[in-house]
């Protein structure tokens, strides 16, 4: 048996060791050349005998268990030569490389890359890896805990034990990393941390781990690697011009749960090869050209539909593994269709497994709580001063982007990430260097992410939610903008549906409503919302906003859809509208499928689809990014709550749209029109086909010489009931 000298500071490390608070592993166990030769020392509590063998499996030297420290054995070795350790356990044996006797594998420009909040390959380098290390697999394990005084991995292959791998402090960033020979993909784990008043923390989750146990489980998972076969090679090369300002954009969002139950199984969920053979196609016949996923990140609150997330980096295993949502994003591709996430930067919940206090210390999020903790949402704010924490932010963004191929970002609320006293009253929040209300930190957050976007994937996308008249949210970050691609117009969504709730009587009196956002609408580049946040929280369905009994809701909603369509800005349209779902959205059910049963619904059904048809094939109606691609034609009859606009574009027919807001049809409404000859009612709301009265026009009118709204020629048109009629010159 080995002895340890009482005492020496070899017993003092020892000590520290089986009380679990060394924080110096590399100090004490593995090989260390001694005046007795070189003696390796391994911690393995629980075994019954070890010893150490070649690679070739030949007996080097066998080990003795020290007497004074239960668990710690040592063998001396003859010379520097590899070796694996074979331990005898109670019921089996294993053999080994030593977690120890491997230097740091970290390279001093990943710890370099991190310190500077600029390593944009972050998830292959930390969290949990499977890689090869002199010619041996196993796993890095890698983690930012700055003020820790004691890292350790813990999971199911050390029996949860945080004195098994304590990890190796690189002092010059704050991580602790270790290299675990022989363990594989699949595995459970988390960190065990001592945080710096050397009280251990609850165990925490690998804020950079790919993969995840299915909620309400909380351990983080290593990803078996893998390698995806893309056949998207086609879309990748056109997305840029698919996604550009003048393309058009119809983006369907769902919350992936809830969007459709396995049949017979209320409380199921639809993994990603059921979305895929479910929803692509859904998607795809009405003519949507993207799918936006309320997030999908790892969250262990599904009530939050993703909003407070924990994992930045891992799919949820609620739907299957990475590679799984790889294949439903290909999917996705081989069908014309786009996939676009929502992501938050913004802010993370409290959870005690999660980023909260991660360290013992705010790493994260900011210490003072009126920068760092949101009131609306009970979570923490990130602390985007920090250089490791915009790294760690943005290398997420561009993991996603890059590693499934998604087409792009909506960041979610990024009206509460710039502005310091976003819902706080005097006193609550902290003003920024200058005196100011504005946070610089986060703008030059946003400002950086979108240019490391624009960079690291070509051709994706990010969206803003922003509420405010913040300016220049999509403009090119070298003009001073922020640099999102397209931002809500959160402004037009609530004008308008303010409108829609407005009994038609009273109607003339809110006519602005729906002309007002011309005002602003090329001062970016808009996404028209019909989001999830317009159908919860009390404010009931679009169709049970819309007033009357059932035939003028959908009438309604008909003439609704229908300005939206031809109003210039990209649209989004959250699961259910499209089909005039009476109730309220819940998380815990499904789309109300069952009233595509009803003539009417399934109308509205096939007008949505007609009016993505004519948006993408005539080029006026997406030619969004430019002022004089709108006209208004009648824009001032609030008497008749009538509206009438222009839509075009260089070298193209144009159309016109007309719509009757009221339920009252109007004869020989005269307007003037651009172009003398006839005009083909190209859509009318007021269809049966759709769920109409079918009045109308006949299909064709001809324009008469009679000069109207400044042009020298005009029609005389049948404007149906709570409809919309959308033309275009025959020839």
């Amino acid at each position: 048996m080995d002895a340890i000298e009482s005492g020496s500071a070899e017993a003092a490390a020892f000590d520290a060791l089986l009380e679990g608070r060394l924080n110096d592993p590399f100090g004490v166990l593995g090989p260390h050349d001694t005046p007795k030769g070189r003696v390796v020392r391994a911690f393995l509590p629980g075994a019954i005998a070890a010893e150490m063998r070649g690679t070739d499996g030949a007996l080097i030297a066998p080990m003795a268990a020290a007497l004074t420290h239960g668990g710690v054995f040592t063998g001396v070795l003859p010379d520097a030569r590899p070796y694996v350790l074979h331990i005898q356990w109670p019921s089996t044996t294993q053999d080994t490389e030593d977690s120890y006797s491997f230097g740091p594998v970290l390279s001093d420009l990943d710890i370099h890359l991190f310190s500077e909040g600029s390593h944009w390959d972050l998830a292959h380098r930390f969290g949990a890896n499977v890689m090869t290390v002199s010619g041996v697999e196993g796993v890095l394990f890698a983690v930012w805990a700055p003020n820790a005084q004691r890292v350790s991995v813990v999971g199911d292959f050390n029996s949860w034990d945080g004195r098994r791998h304590i990890m190796r402090l690189r002092h010059s960033a704050g991580v602790w990393e270790i290299f675990v020979p022989r363990l594989c993909g699949g595995e459970r784990y988390k960190y065990e941390i001592v945080g710096v008043d050397g009280v251990v923390l609850p165990l925490k989750a690998d804020p950079l781990a790919k993969a995840t146990e299915h909620p309400p489980a909380t351990a983080s998972i290593v990803d078996t690697p893998w390698h995806f076969p893309w056949t998207d090679d086609s879309w990748m090369a056109q997305r840029q011009q698919l996604q550009a300002a003048d393309a058009p954009i119809s983006i369907y969002e769902v919350h992936a749960a809830s969007w459709l139950r396995p049949e017979g199984d209320a409380a199921g969920i639809l993994d990603w090869h059921g979305l895929a053979l479910k929803l692509i196609p859904y998607v795809s016949a009405p003519g949507f050209t993207h799918i936006e996923f309320l997030p999908i990140m790892e969250h262990p609150f599904g009530g939050s539909w993703g909003y407070q997330p924990l994992s930045q980096f891992a799919p949820s295993a609620r739907f299957g593994t990475p590679r799984e949502f790889a294949h439903f994003v290909d999917a996705c591709h081989r069908a014309n269709i786009g996939v676009i996430l929502d992501w938050v930067p913004g802010h993370f919940p409290i959870d005690a497994h999660g980023l909260a206090r991660f360290d013992g210390t705010p790493l994260y999020e900011h210490g003072d709580p009126r920068e760092g903790f949101h009131h609306d949402w009970k979570t923490y704010i990130y602390n985007l001063g920090r250089r490791e924490v915009e790294g760690f932010l943005i290398a997420s963004a561009v993991f996603w982007l890059r590693q499934f191929h998604v087409d792009g970002l909506r960041v979610d609320a990024v009206a509460s990430m710039l502005y310091r006293d976003y819902s706080r009253k005097a006193g609550e929040w902290v003003p920024n260097q200058h005196g100011g209300r504005e946070n610089l930190e986060a703008v030059s957050f946003l400002r950086r992410m979108n240019a490391v976007i624009s960079e690291r994937a070509p051709g994706a996308i990010t969206i803003a939610e922003e509420s405010t008249a913040w300016p220049g949210v999509s403009a090119p970050v070298q003009n001073g903008g922020l640099g999102f691609s397209y931002k809500w117009n959160m402004g037009w969504m609530h004008d308008t549906l303010q409108y829609l709730a407005q009994d038609p009587v009273h109607r003339r009196w809110h006519h602005s409503d729906l002309t007002f956002g011309l005002l602003y609408a090329f001062s970016e580049r808009f996404v028209l919302p019909l989001s999830h946040d317009e159908v919860v929280y009390g404010k009931g369905s679009i169709y049970a906003r819309a007033p009357g009994d059932s035939w003028q809701k959908l009438a309604n909603l008909r003439a609704y859809y229908a300005f939206m369509w031809t109003h210039p800005g990209k649209k989004l349209l959250f699961m259910g509208n499209e089909i005039g779902q009476r109730h309220e959205w819940s998380h815990d059910g499904e789309v109300a499928w069952d009233v595509l049963q009803e003539h009417g619904h399934a109308g509205l059904q096939r007008l949505v689809r007609d009016l993505n048809h004519l948006y993408f094939h005539e080029i006026s109606l997406h030619h969004d990014a430019d002022p004089n691609g709108f006209r208004w034609i009648v824009g001032d009859d609030a008497d008749q709550s009538v509206y009438a606009y222009e839509r075009h574009a260089p070298d193209q027919a144009p159309c016109v749209a007309i719509i009757n807001m009221t339920p009252a049809p109007r004869e020989k409404y005269r307007i003037g029109v651009p172009l003398a000859g006839s005009w083909r009612e190209v859509l009318n709301t007021d269809s049966t086909f759709y769920g109409g009265s079918n009045l109308g026009n006949n299909g064709l009118i001809q324009t008469e010489s009679v000069a109207a709204h400044g042009y020298g020629q005009s029609l005389v048109l049948v404007l149906p009931p709570l409809a919309a009629l959308i033309l275009k010159p025959e020839s």
